[in-house]
């Protein structure tokens, strides 16, 4: 498959044109390396328009290793050091330091393609991969559907499997294979939950219902908004909790705090003779529908609280304190911002991205066991560990 061809033959190879590749392909550019983008789909940069409902959270101004999740947990400290939240573009802070764009995602992408442009990288889509191999000479051959390539160095940003919809595939893995490197199980991360069908049918009408809560699970707490679906639970909440219900210790039971802001047992101390029912004083803190979810359980909450023991009180406490459900799995790939696993990070030197046995092999962003909290994290990961790599490749 080796080629002479010089018009085919670059410095640098990277595979997939998401965040990670976008960045790692102008890094490269800007040392003066001849690169070459390959994407398969027909568009740059998918991930990155449709996420933030358009707008793209494409950072995090909180970003610490503390958000992310990965076999080995100070793999990142050295891309995130040394690849801070970016201010290249105008933005707008949201809650909890979630940086957006002020327009549109497409600003971002925009910006790299110019960037691009700049320093002479070379973009082709639509280019299917069919075989690759690394030959005696320690270059890299690819054989295309745009015709053969080769390169000094290869840098794999293909991305995971979440969101197939838009050219999500197994190819990064199956490189990693290729090369004999070990990879952690895929999952699904960031993911909505679904709830068994007993469960479904009680809280069917609360399908729609938001409302902040804690979600904790083991020593893990959120405290976000959860939003009961017609499937089971959604939210930024429970999103944040499901990348840590691993499939191999299921089944999983996260308990939700419902009066993350109201100390509903002090309530019951301060008012321990009053007349007043619990529902009543409930209906000012939740939704109608829900306090009367739990009202059909429990009778003492139409019940004064002056006329009520104090094991009664206490339990309506735990009710909306300790709201428990046993989780029956999850959405899948179709529906999660992200893919946790992937290449284990014992495999790549944290100083550069490269694979330590096969040199001039990298990986980056989400194709690596790296995977973020929601609020900008993943994307943050991205950007450092293809501005890492674009610094060696």
């Amino acid at each position: 498959m080796q080629s002479s061809d010089f018009s085919n033959s670059y410095d640098v190879i990277i595979i997939g044109a998401g965040a990670a590749g976008l960045m790692a392909a102008v890094e490269c550019g800007k040392r003066g390396r001849r690169t070459l983008l390959l994407e398969h789909t027909t568009k740059i940069g998918e991930k990155i328009r449709i996420s933030g409902g358009g707008r793209c959270n494409f950072t995090n101004i909180h970003t610490t290793p503390a958000q992310y999740l990965s076999d080995n947990p100070h793999f990142v400290r050295s891309a995130l050091a040394r690849y801070k939240p970016s201010d290249n573009i105008s933005y707008h802070e949201k809650t909890l330091g979630q940086l957006f764009c002020d327009h549109s995602a497409q600003q971002i992408i925009q910006m790299f393609l110019d960037l691009a442009h700049q320093y002479h990288v070379e973009i082709k889509t639509q280019c299917t991969i069919s075989e690759l191999e690394k030959g005696a000479d320690r270059k890299f051959y690819l054989k295309t559907s745009l015709g053969p390539f080769e390169s000094q160095s290869l840098v794999i940003a293909t991305g995971g499997l979440s969101i197939p919809q838009i050219g999500a595939s197994d190819f990064g893995y199956k490189i990693a294979e290729q090369f004999n490197l070990n990879i952690i199980p895929p999952r699904p991360a960031l993911v909505p939950l679904l709830l068994h069908e007993e469960e479904l049918s009680a809280l069917k009408g609360l399908s729609g219902l938001s409302a902040p809560a804690y979600v904790s699970f083991n020593k893990r707490v959120f405290l976000e908004n959860i939003l009961i679906t017609h499937r089971g639970l959604s939210g930024p909440a429970i999103l944040q909790i499901s990348s840590y219900l691993e499939p191999e210790s299921a089944p999983h039971t996260i308990q939700i705090d419902l009066l993350p802001y109201d100390n509903l047992e002090e309530f019951f101390k301060i008012n321990r003779k009053s007349k007043k029912t619990p529902l009543s004083h409930l209906r000012t803190l939740l939704p109608n529908r829900l306090v009367d979810y739990f009202a059909e359980r429990n009778s003492d909450l139409t019940r004064s609280i002056t006329d009520l023991s104090n094991e009664a009180l206490r339990k309506i406490v735990a009710q909306f304190k300790v709201f428990c459900l046993e989780i029956a799995g999850n959405e899948g790939y179709r529906k999660a911002e992200v893919t946790a696993g992937g290449l284990d990070t014992k495999e790549l030197s944290s100083k550069t991205m490269e694979v330590i046995k096969v040199p001039g092999l990298y990986f980056i962003g989400e194709v690596v066991d790296v995977t973020g909290w929601l609020g900008g994290y993943n994307f943050q990961w991205a950007w450092a560990s293809g501005f890492v790599a674009g610094q060696f490749a």
